[in-house]
């Protein structure tokens, strides 16, 4: 078992790079099955989320690989097989994407529950609802997922609640559907619009994505071509969160700042100095942050793949801060491990309140989800000794190269493997 061994104190500084949206490479990987051709994805992160999902395509019968730095070539030519079991999709919840893909494709698609990080019921029954709407049969049973239909017809469809995954999903499976579907309610997150785009730069049409109308009209066929991911919101978010919290100065490169406008302003209100330039941000951290409630909602507010990081900032502001979840029940598991290292914050329900102004002392902990783990780097980059960081796994499903970017920012990181001495952490 790996860990990371972090001695804190150091501020971060200089440029950091950030890669290509994790959840939005996701959904584009799979979005190119829908294609009998070649698609060439770019600015693809090398996060393990993307291996499986490479994984998944070549056991389907398809071809996928990198062919260079970032740079994923995917020939959807030869897929031969609509079933996607247990075992190959239990790891990452973007397989939930699957259905709608061969179903757009096939007609037909039989794929496993979806895994992923646990932090609260995800049920799928609005992608059901939606694959119902446009004309398909939909079973559930023993954790598969069967869905079946002679043909698919545009529909209108209203979302009972936002979700990201079912906005997709219904748009992945209309794409090629008779007639006009029309999405009310749907998502507006910034890999909708990737989606969107990487689709209709294949031959289909799709307008609205990015407000909560989106209006499919379906095409006959779609086509190969070559597309670029969409820089990472919430790896870039997680550097500004790092870069305050360690009290830095850090240039944050390759983004979209209109992406982080509520990370910004939650920020900004604590005492946090940015500067936005065109494709960056520069975060200037303070020794006097000021408390601040978050509230996590739907894009374009707070998100809630941000909480874990803000929560952990918040432990260093001086008061009572509140921090609310409103789109996932139970994202709260690991402020069990800050407590741990010292902090101070009680929850009820989807409400933390976090009394801040002290200092975090290093500990063992260990990760309970993709983010939860960034935010534990953090609280070990501000934490008085050493602290170990424990089950990487979920560290490495959205963070490329995260310790190496970290340390090239002058952060005291290594990754150690279990039994190793974690004393005397400097880093070469």
């Amino acid at each position: 078992m790996e860990k990371y061994v972090i001695l804190g104190g150091a501020k971060l500084e200089g440029e950091v790079e950030i890669s290509g949206a994790k959840n939005s490479a996701v959904a584009l990987i799979v979005a190119a099955l829908l294609v009998e051709d070649v698609c060439i994805i770019e600015n693809v992160p090398a996060v393990s989320d993307t291996y499986v999902l490479i994984d998944i395509i070549n056991q389907l019968g398809g071809k996928a690989e990198f062919v260079d730095k970032g740079v994923l070539r995917i020939d959807g030519s030869s897929l031969n097989c609509c079933e996607a079991p247990y075992e190959m999709v239990s790891k990452i919840r973007a397989s939930s994407y699957l259905m709608g893909a061969l179903l757009g494709r096939f007609k037909q698609a039989r794929v496993a529950m979806p895994g992923g990080c646990d932090f609260g019921v995800r049920p799928i029954d609005l992608h059901l609802k939606g694959f119902a709407a446009l004309g398909a049969e939909c079973n559930v049973e023993y954790g598969l997922v069967d869905i079946k239909a002679e043909a698919l017809r545009g529909a209108g469809i209203y979302m009972d609640q936002v979700s990201v995954g079912a906005t997709i999903n219904i748009m992945l499976a209309s794409a090629m559907a008779e007639g006009q579907t029309v999405i009310e309610n749907a998502a507006k997150e910034p890999h909708i619009v990737d989606v969107a785009n990487f689709l209709n730069s294949m031959g289909a049409n799709i307008k609205g994505a990015g407000t909560d109308v989106i209006k499919i009209k379906g095409v006959e066929k779609l086509h190969g071509g070559m597309y670029t991911v969409i820089p990472d919101q919430i790896e870039a978010g997680t550097f500004m969160i790092a870069a305050a919290a360690t009290q830095g100065d850090v240039l944050i490169k390759n983004i979209i700042p209109k992406h982080l406008d509520s990370i910004s302003a939650k920020l900004e209100e604590m005492g946090v100095e940015i500067e936005e330039y065109d494709d960056s941000i520069r975060v200037r951290g303070t020794s006097e942050l000021r408390k601040a409630n978050v509230k996590t909602m739907p894009h374009p507010g707070f998100p809630t793949d941000l909480q874990p990081q803000m929560l952990t900032l918040l432990t260093a502001a001086k008061g009572t801060s509140i921090v609310t979840e409103n789109v996932w029940d139970n994202r709260f598991k690991y402020v069990e491990e800050l407590r741990r290292m010292g902090a101070t914050v009680s929850v009820d329900g989807r409400t933390a309140v976090v009394e801040g102004g002290g200092r975090l002392s290093g500990s063992p902990v260990s990760s309970t989800d993709l983010r939860a783990g960034a935010a534990l780097v953090i609280a070990g980059l501000m934490a008085d000794g050493v602290t170990e960081i424990y089950n990487l796994k979920y560290i490495d499903r959205g963070y490329e190269s995260f310790e190496q970017k970290l340390r090239a920012l002058g952060a005291q990181i290594t990754r150690r493997k279990d039994g190793e001495k974690s004393y005397a952490v400097t880093i070469a």
